[in-house]
């Protein structure tokens, strides 16, 4: 990071993955207040501060944004780490919400702030069906606590919590978790990872890249849609280390075959925990951490296995969650072994998860049987 500090202005570079964001901080724009939160405080940091030259640094994000196609919660990081240079997080907690709440709304995001129990909570409107970080409810919108990690077991009740009513008039747009375009990193960030797994007596190597930077991104990535989270992609450089060998791998398959070598790819060529072990609650990987990672769980490989068919096969797949466990159904031109209908197709069985059987295309794990389905995400190809 460099600061070349000139008569009114301040001005800041930082790489942000394969790029670098520059900015100015004009003097203007530059607010002291105490580590205290109050509505009182938020109020006149907004009428400061908006009164200040601020358009140059809006201008500035929503460039960045456009020229990288930032997805709104990738744009979010970028949000992030401009209020912690204007200031930093571990110096002034609220002073530095406030920064993020002014930039995300001067960038056209509907978000608010509550104060209460000397804490400020950040919260932004959202469509979208997130289920495991706390939301409130304003004239029927949703909103949903983005600082919510920030403050874990000392989140108090929605009560708690008063809603600072100051009026933003461009803060009109909801916020998307989706992503469905990951960043570029810088090539020289990634490490080389060796993944093995046995396919008819042959044990079959991949020299995987991966980069921790992925980790960060799905830090605080709360529990989105299945559809949401079926359509994360990998990164440039980590696709490029594994589709092009896939393929290579299967071009003398024919598609069951194909797809069973995906299946048993999937299933075991990474250790299996379940998230209770490993992070004491439920986390959904993407498919680049699930292949980053040392160990994944049955949501993890579901996700992986749906994106790898999906882009080598493109076939129709449905996701089906039972009270303890989620798995994928492929539709071939012809039903295997045991199959799904849905809406009045038929798709069979493919479990990316170990079971305690060798299960085939077609089979169902014996506990599963009996047991109660729900399909979550239907994936039906788009017809070129």
């Amino acid at each position: 990071m460099m600061n070349v500090v000139t008569a009114k202005a301040q001005n800041y570079s930082f790489d942000f993955y394969d790029g670098t964001f520059n900015f100015s901080i004009d003097s203007s724009i530059v607010f002291q207040t105490s580590q205290k939160a109050t509505a009182s405080e938020t109020a006149k940091f907004y009428s400061y501060v908006s009164a200040g030259h601020y358009a140059p640094l809006i201008a500035a994000l929503k460039k960045y944004q456009e020229k990288y196609s930032l997805n709104d919660w990738i744009y979010y990081q970028l949000i992030r780490r401009t209020a912690e240079e204007i200031s930093p997080k571990a110096n002034n907690y609220f002073l530095y919400t406030l920064y993020k709440w002014f930039l995300l709304s001067k960038c056209g995001y509907d978000a608010r702030l509550a104060v209460g129990n000397d804490q400020v909570i950040f919260y932004v409107r959202n469509d979208e069906d997130i289920s495991d970080i706390p939301f409130f409810m304003i004239e029927d919108k949703k909103f949903v606590c983005l600082n919510y990690h920030d403050y874990g077991k000392l989140f108090k009740q929605a009560n708690t919590y008063k809603p600072v009513k100051i009026l933003i008039p461009e803060a009109k747009n909801s916020f998307s978790y989706k992503v469905t375009r990951m960043p570029d990193f810088k090539p020289e960030n990634y490490q080389e990872k060796d993944i093995q797994f046995s396919y008819h007596q042959k044990v079959h190597h991949f020299k995987l890249k991966v980069n921790e930077d992925v980790q960060t991104i799905f830090k605080n990535y709360p529990i989105v849609d299945f559809e949401s989270y079926f359509n994360i992609p990998l990164s440039r450089e980590t696709y490029s280390s594994l589709i092009p060998t896939l393929k290579e791998n299967l071009k003398h398959m024919d598609q069951k075959k194909g797809v069973d070598y995906l299946m048993r790819f999937t299933r075991y060529g990474f250790l299996y925990e379940d998230d209770s072990e490993n992070f004491g609650k439920e986390k959904r990987f993407s498919p680049e951490q699930t292949l980053l990672s040392t160990y994944s769980d049955c949501d993890d490989r579901a996700a992986l296995f749906f994106y790898l068919v999906k882009e080598i096969y493109n076939l129709p797949m449905v996701a089906l969650l039972y009270p303890k466990h989620l798995t994928i159904a492929v539709q071939f031109d012809k039903p295997i072994g045991e199959a799904v209908t849905y809406k009045g197709k038929k798709y069979s069985y493919c479990e990316p998860t170990p079971q305690a059987q060798n299960l085939k295309i077609g089979q169902i794990a014996t506990n599963l049987k009996h047991l109660k389905y729900e399909v979550v995400y239907a994936y039906e190809p788009i017809k070129r």
